[in-house]
């Protein structure tokens, strides 16, 4: 019989953070900083620590929880609750985004020292914890919907956290804009659901997928019937587009890079991104009746994962490298959904999670050592200066390129070999972009590593004031800068160095001892549906397994580790052995770096076509339907009639008796002309 879970440990769990954010945020003055930081970290930890404790208990244990925990209203049949549903999944879940969290935390105390926001960011910082926690232990849509929204709450905050800053303030609206435009989606598909269903729990709508997948509607557009539970999962996956930034909802997460580092890892590696991949795995029930559905999350992963890492190769901000680098593998998770491979896509999920915050964390342990230049081109040569943070860089950067023996190998290579397993329609082309997505991403990832720990020191050789920024180092060597000293990089301190050194640890291991249990054990066999008679790809991943260490010595054999090792080899002979060639490159193929720079014209499009013809149709709806119309014609214009016949009846009322006599003889005379009328006609022959 399967153990049950504490209640009370799972409500210290969600609530500690809530706890922590309160005393920050309410009393950030009354307890200072030192209070601060010590109330969020403590409530994140107590977190962290019960999320290992249920991890432990539903991983060895076999222990499982799905229960409400409070009713607040029931609308008809329809029960309204805070409920958990806490199994694998989730487990995992809630492991990962307390740790990076805490990781965060402690990372913050360093990074934000100087801040005049300092409490408000931890406050902000642990509500998201919250959020998210909500969201991934929900066991009913209403609270999955609250958390969904509560982190994107916070993100628009976090986002626009140094609020004076005009481009933080266009980069938290323009957040918030795009993903009002995915949860539409999102609701949408609910209320789908659950007016057919009749249920917001989770498993209610599950037993019903069968019913569901039969139900069908007209087509708006002709053509043959719609089926429900298609329409539904589309709708969904829209909402998952915008929270997890894919194709083409993603343009907000790039100029999240507005906010502190520590949000940007936080949001990158394990709450507001993935919340979307979570949604969809949790929801493959109802993903796994509908192949058209699937194949449309798998297009979309795959447009995102190889055109997003193209970017990356031409960013030469720290942070928009590692950014662009979080809209690739957002995408190579969703290819894996799209394939039906859940459980391949939330294992990459989590040991992204971890490499993924190290390399923002580093990222920003290097701006703290640049003293807040985040210009990779004014960098060079920082590995003698800051030791710890070059390591653990390398560290993240290997995983990330998916290294044999690295954590992010075993998942980005199952991804690889699930999608050549899957039959689904757009399969060939994931399977060309996952593919030709690990050059592109060994490439753009060495290219900051290399321009940012090795070569010439740059930051010593930066161009004259006044003068045009280059474009690569081939440039500034290629003009002679004359060398002056500037400030000297240095190590960051042990709150931000402690962090880089936790995350680096399951960013290497977490993968070779989680494979197993986690894509082919019963760990997450009763959170995730997987027909493998339709959708083969777990099954075959299942035949190409044998171990670990026998996955990473099959890799000497297969094409993406020698793409990715010719992407490392090709950043090397670039950016170290001969700079000239990235700007020759440039120069040949200008029009291509025009449109990379230009993120694919996608912003234009937004902003100038999108954005601009809703104001032109506001503006006509505005002036032409409301004032025009409705004001003008309907409501003013029917006062003006009514006041017009008045002013006319008054004028023939002038209370003289005269004058009401001569009406009526007028009026007498006037009948008898019309009735004798007819007889004056026959008597003059008229």
């Amino acid at each position: 019989m399967p153990v049950t879970l504490s209640l009370p440990l799972l409500l210290t769990i969600a609530l500690a953070p809530l706890v922590g954010a309160i005393a920050a945020g309410f009393f950030g003055k009354a307890i200072g900083r030192r209070g601060a930081h010590t109330v969020t970290i403590l409530g994140v930890l107590i977190a962290f620590i019960g999320s290992a404790v249920v991890l432990k208990q539903v991983a060895l244990d076999g222990a499982r929880f799905n229960a409400t925990v409070y009713e607040w209203m029931v609308l008809g049949g329809l029960k309204m609750e805070v409920g958990f549903l806490v199994d694998g999944l989730t487990a995992m879940m809630m492991a990962v985004v307390t740790f990076v969290s805490l990781m965060v935390h402690v990372y913050t105390i360093g990074y934000m020292e100087e801040d005049p926001g300092y409490q408000r960011f931890f406050s902000y910082i642990s509500l998201f914890t919250f959020s998210m926690l909500m969201l991934v232990m929900s066991n009913n849509f209403l609270q999955l919907f609250f958390g969904w929204e509560a982190v994107g709450l916070v993100s628009y905050l976090l986002i626009g956290f140094w609020f004076k800053k005009p481009t933080a303030i266009f980069a938290n609206m323009k957040a918030f804009l795009v993903n009002r435009v995915g949860d539409f989606g999102f609701i949408l598909g609910i209320g789908l659901l659950v007016a057919y269903a009749g249920s917001l729990n989770y498993a209610e709508v599950f037993a019903k997928g069968s019913d569901l997948a039969r139900m069908q509607f007209p087509n708006p557009f002709g053509g043959s019937d719609w089926l429900l539970v298609t329409v539904a999962c589309i709708c969904l996956f829209i909402g998952a587009m915008g929270k997890s930034a894919q194709f083409p909802l993603h343009v907000w997460l790039p100029d999240s890079m507005e906010g502190p580092t520590p949000i940007s890892a936080l949001i990158h590696a394990a709450t507001m991104v993935t919340a979307g991949i979570f949604m969809v795995a949790r929801m493959s029930p109802l993903f796994e009746l509908s192949d058209t559905a699937l194949s449309f999350v798998l297009v979309i992963g795959s447009i995102t994962a190889l055109f997003m890492g193209f970017l990356g190769i031409i960013q030469n901000d720290i942070k928009r490298v590692v950014a662009y680098s979080t809209l690739s593998q957002l995408g190579y998770m969703t290819v894996a959904l799209g394939a039906s491979a859940y459980s391949v896509a939330v294992f990459h999920l989590m040991t992204h999670a971890f490499f993924k915050a190290l390399l923002f964390l580093a990222a920003g342990s290097v701006i703290i050592g640049m003293h807040h230049d985040q210009d990779i081109r004014n960098m060079g040569g920082l590995r003698k200066y800051m030791p710890i943070t070059w390591i653990t860089a390398l560290l993240g950067s290997l995983a990330l390129i998916g290294t044999p023996l690295f954590s992010g190998f075993y998942s980005k290579d199952s991804i690889i070999e699930a999608v050549h397993a899957s039959t689904l329609p757009g399969s060939g082309f994931a399977y060309f972009a996952v593919v030709a997505g690990v050059f592109v991403t060994a490439f753009y990832s060495f290219r900051m590593y290399f321009l940012v720990f090795h070569g010439p020191e740059r930051f010593r050789d930066k161009p004259f004031p006044g003068e045009h920024d280059h474009d690569d180092p081939g440039d500034a060597h290629a003009r002679g800068h004359v060398s002056h000293n500037v400030h000297v990089p240095h190590e960051s301190p042990w709150v931000i160095t402690g962090p880089l050194i936790l995350l680096a640890l399951p960013s290497v291991l977490i993968g070779y001892f989680t494979i197993q249990p986690m894509l082919f054990g019963d760990f997450l066999k009763d959170a995730i549906v997987n027909d493998v008679v339709r959708h083969p790809a777990m099954k075959a991943l299942a035949g190409f397994f044998d171990s670990a260490s026998g996955m990473a010595v099959h890799s000497l054999q297969t094409v993406p580790l020698w793409l990715a090792v010719a992407g490392v080899v090709t950043a090397w002979w670039f950016y170290l052995k001969q700079p000239a060639i990235p700007a020759a490159l440039k120069r040949r193929f200008s029009w291509l770096y025009r449109l990379l720079e230009n993120k694919y014209y996608l912003d234009w499009f937004n902003e100038h076509v999108i954005a601009a013809g809703t104001r032109l149709t506001g503006m006509g709806l505005w002036k032409g339907g409301d004032v025009g119309l409705i004001d003008g014609a309907l409501v003013n214009g029917s006062a003006r009639t009514v006041g017009a016949i008045a002013q006319f009846t008054r004028r023939l009322q002038t209370g003289h008796l005269y004058t009401y006599a001569l009406v009526m003889l007028l009026g007498v005379f006037a009948l008898m002309t019309w009735q004798l009328w007819p007889q004056v006609r026959r008597l003059f022959g008229l």
